[in-house]
């Protein structure tokens, strides 16, 4: 029954993922720190377990819909290698930075994350593309941070790649490519780093490996990526200013929840 239950996590995180063009992580996050609440896994590290667990699902569904983006022809590969070093040394410090944290801090700061992300959504605010491509190292510099927060928060980096990427005249097609290709290295380095800032706590349950929960990442890999298409072919169906609003509120409840698990 447990293990259905993560199916059900990752297809409805997918759908959702499909719906908004976001990745699942604010969603898959929240519902596993209830689910493992639920199990009886000690409180202090329930959200840890959490983000990395989020961080390896990311890493197939990233490539799933990297190949959709490759069909079309729009991923910039030299802008993705320009970023990718930089992201998966961020990634790997949020990971770590992470594991230094308690659990009632990370709490707090992913719920202020989502209310930001909920206020971005609802009025629909977008950077103007004001500037062009800082050189390698600026570039470099922007990645680290991108993927930094990324792994903090559990997320694949879309919500924060694309407002930067756009911001520097990159069109939105392009900057959405990238976005997907970019959360792979920070997915793959993310998790790696969860995996060893939590290998042999004495608290883990049973296939664990550090902080990566094996049962809930099987689940929603299982489903997520052929639901996210069925959210894809929804959204064409559906008001986008209701889908952001739908959303945005959505998110206002993930943020209160983390908000009293604080």
């Amino acid at each position: 029954m447990l293990f259905l239950g993560y199916l059900l996590l990752g297809a409805f995180a997918g759908i959702l993922g499909g719906l908004f063009g976001i990745g699942g992580g604010l969603i898959i996050v929240p519902v596993l720190v209830v689910s493992f609440h639920a199990q009886g896994i000690p409180g202090e590290i329930v959200t840890h377990l959490a983000l990395g667990t989020s961080m390896l699902t990311m890493i197939f569904t990233g490539l799933s819909s990297l190949r959709v983006h490759y069909s079309k022809g729009v991923v910039q590969w030299p802008l993705i290698r320009r970023l990718a070093g930089g992201m998966m040394v961020g990634a790997w410090l949020g990971g770590m930075t992470a594991n230094l944290l308690s659990a009632g801090t990370l709490n707090l700061i992913i719920g202020c994350f989502a209310w930001a992300m909920a206020l971005q959504m609802g009025l629909n605010l977008r950077p103007k593309a004001e500037r062009h491509l800082p050189g390698p190292v600026g570039t470099g510099i922007a990645g680290t941070l991108i993927g930094w927060l990324s792994a903090m928060f559990g997320i694949g980096g879309g919500s924060l790649t694309v407002p930067y990427l756009t911001w520097n005249s990159v069109p939105m097609k392009q900057a959405v490519a990238v976005s997907v290709a970019g959360s792979i290295p920070i997915a793959l380095a993310g998790s790696l780093s969860y995996l060893y800032a939590g290998w042999g706590h004495a608290a883990l349950p049973a296939w664990s490996l550090g902080y990566v929960y094996l049962p809930a990442w099987l689940g929603i890999v299982l489903t997520s990526t052929q639901f996210a298409r069925l959210g894809a072919r929804l959204a064409h169906r559906l008001s986008p200013q209701r889908l952001r609003q739908g959303f945005a509120l959505l998110l206002l409840c993930v943020g209160a929840k983390f908000m009293i698990f604080s």
